[in-house]
Formats: C-alpha cells, structure tokens, sequence
C-alpha cells in the first residue's frame, strides 16, 4: 500500500501546454474588463495579483512552497501604493513587487538585489516574444489540432470565396445581409484585438515560465508535448484536405453558377433599385479574383500524379475548373451587358482580353493536369500565350475600334448605348477622326464636334509632317482622310 506521505512526496506533474492557453485566455478575458476602454485604478493591483495567483497555478510543479510565504508577503507589500493611488511609482511597485514574488517561487537562482532586475528582463523584454513560438509548437503537437489544420483551407478559402460572391451578385449579398455581421463588427473596433494581443504576449511569460540560468540550478518541467513535434505543414494540403476543398468550392460556386444563370442568361428580375448594367459591373471583377484564387489554389494542391492519390480528386478538379470557366464566361456577359449600356473604353477592352487570358490559363491546368506536366511547363504556356496576346494587341488600333463602336451604338445613333462622350472621344487622340466623322453626320451643326475634328485634325498634321513622328498606322489615316473630304469640310 502506498502511504500518505508517499503521496505527498511525489513528484506534482505540470500542466499541458492547452491547460496554460486556457489560463492565459482567462486572464486576457479579465484584462479585457478591468482595462479596455476603462481609467485604471483598483483595477490594476486586482489583475497583478490574479496574475501571480494564476502563475502560481500554472507553475505549480516548480513552485518552492518554502519561499511561498516571503512572496505573499512582497506581494502584498507592493500592491498597498497601488491601492492606495495610481503613480509613476506605485505601478512600478506593484510591477517589481509582482515579478518578484513570481521569481521568489519559481526560479531557484532568485536571489538577492538582482532578482527584480533579472525578472523584470526575462518576463517583460524577453518573455512576450515567446508567445507565438509556443503556440506554434503547441499546435504541431496535438492530433486533433492537425483535424482542425486540414480544415483550415477549406474554411479560409470557402470564406473568401463567399465574400467576393457577395461582392458579385445582390442575391448573396442579401443572404449574408440577414447575418447581420455588422453587429459583431460594429462591437469590435481596430484597436481591441491589438489591445489582446499586446496583453496575452505579456501574460504569456507569467503563466508559462522558463527561466534562463546561468548556472545548471535545475529548470521547470517542461510540457513533452511541445517536444519533438511534427511539422505543422504536412496536414495542410494532404488528399483529405484537397478533397474537403473542392467538395465545398465546388458547392459554393454551383451556387453562384446557378444564379448567375438565372440572372445573366435567364433575365430573371434582378433586386429592387439594381439594374442589369450595375449588376453586370459590380460582380465581373470580383470573380475574376475568384477565377484567379481558384486557380492557384488547384496550382497548388494538385501536383504531379501519385500512386497514392485518391480517384476522387481528379473529377473534382475538372468540375471546379469547369465551372470556373463558366464564371469567366459570366464576367466576360457581365461586361458585355455593361458596354451595351456605357460604350467601350481601353480599360474595358483590357477586361475582356484579361478574362479570356484567364479562361486560357484555366484550360492550360486541365491540359497540364491530363498530361501529367510540371508547374514550369504551365508557366510557360502562359507565357506564350500572354506574350501573343499582347503581341496581337500591339497590332490592333483599339482607339479606332473604340471610336468607332461608341459612335454606331450611341443614343445618337438609335441605339441602347448613352450619348457621345466628346471628352473621352477627343483623349483617343487623331485616330478617333473616322468616328469623329461618323458623329458629325449623325450631329450636324454640333460646334463641340467641330472644335474636336479640328483640334484632331491639327494634331494629326503635325504627327505627319515630322518624318520622325511618322507611323504606318498614322499614314492609313492620313489617306483615310484624304480620301473623306467631309472630315476637313464638315457643313
């Protein structure tokens, strides 16, 4: 039989590191409200002392319970100024007087007049530093954490994706809206979670002690858990996570499939005060950002074929790929709809060639996939195809293009679009003057235009009489308007 006094002999075992986290989140709940947003006073000597009670706690199995006395006593004796006003100097009395009866405890070599001195280095300068190390240990260490990692992409990238949807389409905004996230938003300013993390990293010290020694004075225990720990990566982008994801993305993004659908292609009645043009404007460049996210994301967690590779993956894949194709084909409508309503610009001739070299990029990972190719190979098929494509631009004169366009589909015109935009006409520059010309016809006795034709026309003059200044695309011009008299003599 094991006696008493064999139970009392025996050694006390030290908490885990998840029971010290608890502990400390504790006391950041305590300093939460005792101190945010609150004018100190009484306050300050009540958390010092739950914060030497609690290391105390925390510590226990190093806690040299001859000295437990003397430390209680300095506590004490510390916190009285601070009760009795808040200086200068009775913080720094309830300060030293806390570290010091902590050291007392728990640090053998706590000795004589550079015992503060020394606390006050190791658990106020050296101390909050140690927070994310440890809790990153802490997290490799345990299997359910790993559980909890290989949902972390899933969650974190469903998340993102939902909020670009919403950013895209009206009907997911109103469903997140009924939420109502904004209260829990509107209840945490900027300065709280800094206020948080400033004040766990310094109780962090306090209740997970470990204290250097110059001398070989034996140390605390030390939690095995965080000992020898696997890498935190592993679990991140494993088959199981992978699978997880797309079955989520590919959920999430059959919903925005399906209402862009019934929106885009099927003209269903869009939300009260929002008309087809904002919609088709507001959500194309959000989900070119989901399009591109996707894709890194497949980049990523899809590599070379292996022998161990679930069957699953490879279908899930090119389902996601898919309907990311589809929603490029949708961003591609949406600013289809918006040209018809407001009239081509460079940048919305960007977004177009833009999408497609996206939807390029997006067929490009499926062929490299099929064909088992590298990441490098990819990236060079973009390459190629990115340096075509703007070797093609380089040859196409988009201000004519756009000249042109704008001018057959204006109001003026009969058609959907809005009225000539002369400004935006004008900054095309000379080659914009077959448009001007068009415009003209349709504007008769317009005194803007005919400023406009004669500013261009001057401009295109001087291009042509410098041999230094000549192009090709600037003498088709040239012989365009030679050859159209109407340009020069407009009444």
């Amino acid at each position: 039989m094991t006696s008493s006094a064999e139970l009392t002999a025996s050694p006390a075992v030290p908490l885990s590191m998840w029971h010290k986290f608890a502990l400390a989140f504790a006391l950041l709940g305590l300093a939460d409200v005792l101190f945010y947003d609150q004018a100190p006073g009484l306050s300050l000597p009540i958390f010092t002392a739950a914060l030497a009670v609690t290391s105390l706690l925390a510590n226990h199995a190093g806690v040299d319970r001859s000295r437990t006395k003397l430390a209680a006593v300095v506590l004490v004796v510390g916190l009285l100024p601070a009760i009795e006003d808040l200086t200068l100097l009775s913080v720094s009395s309830a300060v030293l007087a806390t570290i010091s009866a902590i050291a007392l405890t728990t640090n053998p070599a706590a000795e004589g007049l550079r015992l503060p001195v020394t606390a006050a280095r190791q658990l106020l300068l050296v101390g909050p530093f140690r927070l994310i190390p440890d809790a990153i240990a802490t997290l490799r260490a345990h299997d359910f954490t790993r559980l909890l990692l290989t949902w972390s992409i899933p969650l974190a990238l469903g998340l993102v994706f939902s909020l670009l949807f919403a950013a895209a389409n009206p009907v997911i905004e109103q469903w997140l809206d009924q939420l109502r996230p904004q209260r829990i938003v509107s209840n945490l300013s900027v300065g709280r979670p800094i206020f948080w993390l400033l004040m766990l990293s310094l109780i962090w010290p306090f209740v997970h002690l470990r204290w250097r020694q110059r001398t070989k004075a034996p140390r605390l225990p030390i939690d095995p858990e965080a000992e020898q720990a696997p890498s935190i990566a592993a679990p991140l982008l494993n088959p199981q996570t992978v699978i997880r994801s797309l079955l989520l993305f590919n959920l999430l993004f059959a919903v925005q499939t399906a209402l862009d659908g019934a929106y885009l292609w099927g003209h269903a009645a869009l939300p009260d005060g929002m008309t087809y043009a904002t919609y088709a404007h507001r959500g194309a460049y959000p989900l070119i950002v989901t399009a591109l996210l996707a894709a890194a994301f497949v980049i990523i967690a899809v590599r070379s074929r292996q022998q161990d590779e679930p069957r699953l993956i490879r279908p899930l894949v090119y389902l996601w790929v898919g309907q990311n194709l589809l929603l490029v084909l949708s961003s591609i409508q949406r600013v289809h709809i918006y040209i018809q309503s407001y009239l081509l610009t460079h940048w919305r001739i960007a977004a177009l060639i833009w999408m497609a070299l996206v939807a390029v990029g997006l067929i490009l990972i499926v062929v490299r996939i099929v064909l088992d190719r590298p990441t490098a190979w990819l990236v060079r098929m973009n390459l190629i195809a990115l340096a075509a494509t703007l070797y093609g631009c380089a040859l196409v004169n988009f201000s004519a293009v756009i000249g042109d366009y704008n001018v057959a589909h204006s109001r003026e015109a009969g058609r959907s679009g809005t009225a000539i935009d002369m400004p935006y006409l004008l900054s095309l520059g000379p080659q914009a003057l077959p448009a001007v010309q068009r415009a003209m016809l349709l504007l008769r006795g317009e005194s803007a235009l005919s400023r406009m034709n004669q500013s261009l026309l001057e401009q295109q003059a001087k291009d042509m009489a410098n041999w230094r200044s000549w192009t090709f695309r600037g003498w088709r011009l040239q012989r365009y308007l030679d050859t159209h008299p109407l340009t020069q003599n407009p009444s």
